[in-house]
């Protein structure tokens, strides 16, 4: 395969020097650890297994007592830190194995540390026994069981979601919440020690989701059932409110180790200052340029003010990469670099990086995939690799969509490590997909039901009136029975007639045009009015779905072409689900950023580097967005933290490779135009922010519904993308008058244009805040 479409620096590139770490000195313990050492023995135990410690890791390994951080870089060698220190402590400080625990965030990683440890040199089987190497929940249920508490452990997701939906039915409200979205949320309040009935009540969704979770707790309460949450909360409040069971926790685990600190939630957080005290013989290991995990309630500032809380404690930082070549190395360097909220370390190599990243800037998602895929089985095809040396990273689920329906048509082996749901099937995109299947066969009650929340119909009320009907009097299309339904308005019974008009229509459109058409007339206002799905997910985030949803459409000139593909993928789709398997094998694997952290693979192949994917439009437009997930950060804004955990995690992407990286930054996205991540273009010499062609103004324009009048600009650098149509970057800077709906809510600056629709109102709702809007005037670009 031709290499042309691979460069060795990103599409518009301010330079072309190639980022590149230093050479790490050779010094392992056998130049460090001299022979009259104390310890010497120990280290030539380790030696002799072929295990050779730097310096930074030796200093780890002997600290005794009192808090240590050690900073571990990517690719350090953390997890050979954590075990030869146990190690250490059993062998050479002859400390006793029941005073050791060692807390991780995985049982695989629990189990990974015990059997290595058992491996040791001088380690008995005993020792292993007796020490305490677990999960955060694992330990802390032990706890609480030994305590007399008997609930039962109720882990079972899907019936926690049946349980959540009959509820909401029960309270009549049917469909109004994800169950994921609300367990979400009731595990945020719960890390965060915010007790469930101090939830806040300011707006109608706040009150229904409180209610919800309420009943949900009492549910459990009544039913003698917990889960993991509640076993850490109980725990919390068992030590808190017993001091004499915290001090007996206290002397018997003397020695206290957290792996992957940068993960820890504030109740954990709390837990492990408890039992540590008062000796805070605390060891924790973690980087801080790999927090990614806020929306779970991890915090950066835990190890960035380490030292406030233990004035006494040691800092060591490993920056030493075993992973990956000077050049991945280098990038990874060059891009983080940038991040004001951080602890300064630059990582060094021992692989040479004659590879180094490739970079490639295809014109679409789909050609992004082609290529992608190409690659993967040219090497495959000359034996260079195996399915099973690929890790195809992107950093929503809603990216993947070209790739894995390129996967299943090729009938290349993969696993796909998320919640397995095609973007067909997302509850949001759905409607719109049963619309055209509606266009085309009117008597799809399957669809049907799907399509009555957007006439703000109850589903139950409006099917039984329909297959009532039906039975009396049957129709062509039987959603015309809607108009016989009692209690309905007269402006009700106008929408209803105009939807079965819509829908005669669409059999006949091209299927982009259509859903486009649909996005106008009904479906954007339908959604970014309904306030739970704006707690669902971002309003970005809903977009960029539908968005998603159109361009997949574009390929086909008619809708039944369209939905014979869905249906194809779909069922190549479950197919593919009935491997049950987690293991990877001889399988391409697809994951987001987030599901990488802690993994390796011999070829990364990073998609979707763009502005508005990587940094995602939800963390560009984060301070003006209520339901942002990312907190504030040491003292900065939501904006500015925002982007700080986006260039993380982009971060963490390039640091998952170990033999190849290849980056790739569509020139138009979603039939926008696209810039190369900024992230990219920094560690090249141009300015954090540059590559922003998307502005911040621009997306909020972007977001925008009003009938169909949502506005976007591009320009600035975009090697490899079309240029503006205006010729004039002037162009981009006129702007209009127009009339425009603005919010009067404190600090919320939404507006939408006023439509026709709207003759005749003084006011309506902020879809955003919920509050007033009234008539105004918006200066928008031309």
């Amino acid at each position: 395969m031709g290499e042309s479409i691979f460069n060795k620096i990103p599409s518009g590139a301010a330079q072309q020097r190639v980022p590149e770490a230093r050479m790490a000195a050779a010094r392992t313990s056998r130049e460090v650890v001299g022979a009259g050492d104390p310890d010497a023995a120990y280290f030539r135990t380790l030696e002799a297994s072929g295990i050779l410690l730097n310096a930074s890791q030796i200093a780890a390994v002997r600290h005794f007592k009192g808090p240590l951080l050690t900073l571990a870089g990517a690719g350090s060698g953390k997890t050979s830190v954590l075990i030869c220190r146990t190690g250490y402590l059993l062998s050479v400080r002859r400390v006793d194995p029941r005073e050791i625990l060692l807390l991780t965030f995985s049982s695989k990683a629990a189990q990974e540390m015990r059997d290595r440890i058992a491996v040791l040199p001088g380690i008995h089987p005993q020792d292993i026994r007796l020490l305490q190497a677990r999960t955060f929940h694992s330990f802390f249920l032990q706890l609480i069981r030994r305590q007399g508490n008997e609930l039962e452990i109720w882990s079972e997701t899907r019936r926690q979601h049946i349980l959540l939906k009959q509820m909401m039915r029960e309270m009549g409200l049917q469909d109004a919440y994800q169950p994921e979205t609300l367990l979400s949320l009731l595990s945020s309040y719960k890390t965060n020690l915010i007790d469930i009935p101090d939830m806040p009540e300011d707006s109608v969704t706040e009150r229904e989701t409180k209610r919800i979770l309420l009943q949900y707790e009492q549910w459990k309460l009544d039913h003698e059932k917990m889960d993991f949450d509640d076993v850490l909360i109980l725990a919390y409040r068992l030590l808190k409110g017993n001091p004499a069971l915290l001090r007996t926790i206290q002397d018997r685990f003397r020695y206290i180790m957290v792996d992957e600190f940068q993960d820890t939630n504030h109740l954990q957080y709390e837990l492990v200052k408890m039992i540590a005290a008062p000796q805070d013989h605390l060891m924790v290991v973690g980087d801080d340029d790999q927090t990614i995990y806020s929306f779970n309630g991890a915090r950066s500032e835990y190890i960035l003010e380490f030292e406030k809380t233990y004035p006494r404690a040691k800092v060591i930082t490993l920056d030493i990469n075993y992973r990956s070549g000077t050049r991945i190395v280098g990038l990874g360097n060059e891009v983080i670099r940038h991040n004001k909220h951080r602890r300064s370390k630059t990582l060094a190599a021992v692989r040479s990086g004659a590879s180094g990243p490739m970079y490639t800037r295809p014109l679409t998602s789909d050609e992004e995939a082609r290529l992608a895929l190409d690659r993967i089985e040219h090497e495959v095809r000359a034996g260079k690799r195996t399915y099973g040396d690929y890790a195809v990273l992107y950093r929503a689920t809603s990216n993947n969509r070209a790739i894995l329906e390129q996967l299943m048509i090729r009938e290349i082996p993969y696993i796909e490590y998320g919640d397995g749901q095609l973007l067909y099937e997302n509850t949001l995109v759905l409607p719109l997909v049963d619309h055209l299947r509606l266009g085309l066969n009117r008597r799809d009650f399957t669809a049907m039901e799907s399509v009555l929340p957007t006439l703000y119909i109850n589903r139950e009320r409006g099917m039984s009136h329909i297959v009532q009907q039906e039975s009396v009097r049957a129709k062509k299309g039987p959603l015309v029975h809607l108009l016989t339904l009692s209690g309905l308005k007269d402006f009700q019974i106008t929408k209803i007639q105009d939807r079965l008009e819509l829908i005669r229509t669409l059999s006949s459109m091209k299927p982009s045009a259509a859903i486009a058409l649909m996005r106008e007339k009904f479906y954007n206002a339908y959604v970014e009015a309904d306030e739970r799905k704006l707690l669902t997910q971002h309003k970005e985030m809903i977009k960029e779905m539908l968005d998603e949803l159109e361009a997949s459409a574009e390929r086909f000139d008619t809708v039944a072409g369209f939905l014979g593909f869905i249906s194809d993928v779909i069922q190549k789709s479950r197919e593919q689900s009935s491997d049950k398997s987690r293991e990877q094998g001889n399988r391409v694997a697809l994951m987001t950023i987030h599901r990488s952290k802690g993994l390796e693979f011999p070829v990364v192949m990073l998609i979707g580097a763009i502005e508005g994917s990587l940094p995602h439009s939800s963390a560009i437009e984060a301070d003006r967005m209520k339901d942002t997930a990312y907190p504030e950060a040491g003292g900065a804004s939501k904006g500015a933290a925002a982007l700080e955990e986006e260039r993380r995690l982009a971060y963490v992407a390039i640091t998952r490779a170990k033999e190849e990286l290849i980056i790739s930054s569509p020139a138009r996205y979603r039939g926008k135009k696209a810039a190369v991540s900024r992230f990219l273009l920094s560690a090249f010499g141009g300015d954090a922010a540059e590559g922003a062609v998307t502005t911040s103004s621009a997306l909020r324009a972007r977001s925008e519904v009003a009938a169909g009048t949502g506005y976007a600009r591009s320009g600035g650098r975009s090697s490899g993308a079309s240029p503006a149509r205006s010729g004039s970057s002037a162009a981009a800077t006129r702007t209009e008058s127009v009339a425009a709906w603005l919010c009067q809510g404190p600090g919320c600056i939404t507006w939408t244009r006023i439509a026709a629709r709207d003759h005749g109102l003084a006011a309506k709702a902020c879809p955003l805040c919920g509050k007033p809007m009234h008539r105004g005037r918006k200066d928008v670009p031309v």
